[in-house]
């Protein structure tokens, strides 16, 4: 099974909006077209969150591109999110908001680390119980989706953003076995790595990245990116990010 992550789009309601010098709405449309242009039929895009840069508006706008995918489109908010306008705007089909999603012999679990005030995230104890209900429910294999990540990146200022509460996420994975991987976004750079078995994946964002292993805050020059993630029946994961640099500067392509 295909599934598409795409994260930190960051849209805003006018389209020409920009951040960190990267015009959001047109970087995402190009890592789409990117994504789909392999012809895969991915069975979900999973979007890991801030969706839109402190903007409601944005929604709308990530709708419009979204809807034109026809797939489930699993969604979860970001600090940049504003989750009441964002669970209101995608309330209706192709898209979930946070909640459980049962697809093939994978069940998806998105939660909700938006913490009100903070750039980093936690999550609330009904979130937690949520967690530990839904693997204690279902014995499919299981990819826990959130915002802010829970493991130490090696970035001093970045870390200091992540999960607040990460010790209690962990124990209640800990806690069930067949937890194969876990997927976010927030931290706008690719990160691949394994903890008692379980695939721990953190995303580039489709527009701007920072840059890895710094103590203070810096932008890396990398492009935007996405990921591929083929979840296997028997619990494997096989997973690539895929780099897309800009139309403008892509080789040409000989005719």
């Amino acid at each position: 099974m295909q599934i598409l992550q795409v994260t930190d789009p960051h849209l805003y309601g006018n389209a020409g909006g920009n951040l960190r010098g990267v015009e959001t709405d047109s970087s995402l449309r190009t890592v789409l077209d990117d994504a789909f242009a392999a012809k895969i039929d991915y069975s979900a895009v999973l979007v890991t969150g801030d969706l839109v840069q402190d903007d409601p508006s944005g929604y709308l706008r990530f709708k419009s591109i979204f809807c034109s995918l026809q797939k489930p489109v699993l969604c979860i908010p970001g600090n940049h999110d504003e989750p009441d306008a964002m669970r209101a705007s995608l309330e209706h089909e192709p898209f979930q908001y946070c909640g459980t999603r049962t697809i093939g012999a994978w069940q998806f679990i998105m939660l909700d680390s938006y913490d009100p005030g903070h750039v980093g995230g936690r999550l609330a104890a009904g979130e937690l119980g949520r967690l530990d209900a839904a693997l204690a429910n279902s014995s499919a294999h299981a990819l826990v989706c959130l915002h802010h990540h829970p493991v130490r990146m090696g970035s001093r200022w970045l870390d200091g953003v992540g999960l607040a509460n990460a010790e209690e996420f962990w124990r209640v994975i800990d806690s069930h076995a067949h937890v194969r991987g876990i997927a976010w976004g927030h931290v706008h750079q690719a990160y691949d790595d394994q903890r008692n078995g379980v695939r721990l994946m953190g995303t580039p964002s489709t527009c701007a990245q920072f840059l890895p292993k710094s103590d203070r805050y810096a932008l890396d020059s990398r492009p935007p990116a996405y990921r591929c993630l083929d979840l296997q029946d028997d619990g494997r994961i096989h997973t690539e990010v895929h780099w897309v640099e800009p139309l403008s500067v892509r080789p040409a392509v000989a005719r």
